[in-house]
């Protein structure tokens, strides 16, 4: 063994010595990626808890409620006579029947109150426009739009 087969010998183990700092580089693209996938996980899971959120009131139970209506009254375009009702409330919708046959349907809104009604009730505007409708235990009251 000659001089210079030693020493390229020798040289060639410094300069692998010297690829484990280069591969720093290698290691922050590596961490790179790894913040990449945190965030991407981070979206996926905000995404599905909102879409959660806007899917529980889908599964809310419809309202159905026996109203009694003491004198003649309006709901949208329809004419209430005096008398029992079953009244519906799906989301937003609300719909009136006597008997199996809708005699009217409306679009509403829920509302919340300060106190809670001491009883089911329909409360009527002045030209007989039935306005809401409240019930008994509950401070969330159903507004009619028309």
């Amino acid at each position: 063994m000659s001089f210079g087969e030693g020493y390229s010998l020798l040289a060639s183990r410094v300069n692998h010595s010297v690829w484990p700092q280069q591969s720093c580089a290698a290691d922050s693209n590596t961490e790179r990626k790894l913040t990449r996938m945190k965030s991407k996980s981070f979206f996926r899971f905000a995404a599905l808890l909102a879409v959660t959120a806007l899917a529980i009131p889908v599964f809310a139970k419809p309202i159905s409620k026996t109203i009694n209506i003491t004198q003649a009254a309006k709901l949208g375009k329809a004419d209430l006579q005096a008398g029992e009702y079953r009244l519906l409330i799906d989301g937003n919708k609300a719909t009136v029947q006597k008997g199996k046959s809708v005699i009217a349907e409306s679009e509403g809104r829920w509302e919340e109150r300060d106190t809670k009604s001491n009883y089911d009730a329909v409360l009527l505007g002045e030209n007989g426009q039935v306005k809401e409708v409240r019930f008994s235990g509950q401070k969330r009251v159903f507004v009619f739009s028309e």
